[in-house]
């Protein structure tokens, strides 16, 4: 009876440990493969779920099977017109062979990012030394507002063949392929900046500032011209009112002058006498005042009109 309660227990014993080490769960963001004494058995696990393997034969080597990310440090690179820019760029990868990625990266995936690091940034080393700077900012023909510009700047910018988006697509072209022998599939590839080093930029920034300026000053100066312009025509304007108008005064004036002229002729012939004795008084008041002395004849037309006033 002790015998048959022991071998009972060494079952159950076996059980549990054939359990604890015979069965591996698998999720859904994870892919397994099976080695056997370090060797790879079978193909890639990747139905999540309840699985079994040979106890203590077999060990389990799980792989992330998501989209994972790399993020490339910022490179100084010479473009083919030797502009030398700083290139930063990123990509998006996942495990698409675990057998083939466990194989030659052992499975480590920072064994993964360093070679990444090789092979995407010296492919973008080589794509952008092939091409203009132009071409690596660009992506389009795409012509910018005329109205930023000056009448004779609307074909400023160069014409590119190529363009940012067709040089990524050459680089995810170019390594893929490598990084397909490494279990690796490349997802997606970018560049994330792109910018000159310090000394250039200095020198961008100043040449730039200086353009500015010139457009500055010219729409200065053809703002200057039109107020010229315009003040001169204001100018030429006032002096043909103020002539009309002196003109128009001086014939008011005339007219006046002639119609006082008509009346008085015709009050003189009313009554000379009358009209002689009135322009005497007029001339008097004129030319006495307080301080006058005056000698007079008896004889004066003067001396008779102060006697005998009519």
């Amino acid at each position: 009876m002790t015998t048959r309660i022991s071998v009972l227990l060494s079952a159950m014993v076996v059980g549990i440990v054939f359990l604890a080490t015979g069965l591996y769960i698998v999720e859904e963001t994870q892919q397994v493969i099976i080695t056997r004494f370090g060797e790879p058995v079978g193909d890639a696990v990747t139905d999540p779920g309840l699985h079994i393997k040979i106890p203590f034969v077999q060990q389990v080597n799980y792989f992330d099977k998501r989209f994972l990310e790399w993020d490339g440090a910022a490179n100084q690179v010479p473009t083919r017109d030797k502009r030398f820019i700083w290139v930063d760029t990123y990509a998006r990868w996942r495990i698409s062979d675990p057998r083939v990625y466990l194989e030659r990266l052992r499975g480590d995936e920072a064994t993964a990012q360093s070679r990444l690091d090789d092979i995407l940034d010296g492919e973008t080393r080589n794509s952008v030394a092939r091409h203009d700077l132009v071409q690596v900012v660009r992506t389009t023909n795409r012509q910018p507002d005329i109205s930023l510009l000056d009448e004779d700047e609307t074909g400023v910018l160069a014409e590119i063949t190529t363009g940012r988006t067709a040089i990524t697509e050459e680089i995810i072209a170019t390594a893929g392929p490598r990084l397909k022998e490494l279990g690796i599939e490349l997802i997606d590839f970018r560049l994330k900046r792109i910018n000159y080093v310090d000394e250039v930029r200095r020198d961008v920034f100043d040449r730039m500032i200086a353009e500015r300026q010139r457009i500055a000053q010219g729409y200065r100066s053809a703002g200057e011209g039109e107020a010229a312009r315009i003040s001169g025509e204001k100018e030429r304007e006032l002096q043909r009112i103020q002539s009309e108008a002196y003109r128009s005064a001086q014939e008011s004036m005339g007219l006046a002058d002639a119609e006082s002229t008509r009346i008085y002729a015709a009050a003189y012939n009313l009554d000379p006498g009358f009209y002689a004795f009135l322009k005497s008084m007029e001339t008097f008041e004129t030319v006495i005042d307080s301080t006058t002395t005056l000698i007079l004849t008896t004889g004066g037309d003067l001396l008779q009109f102060l006697n005998g006033p009519r």
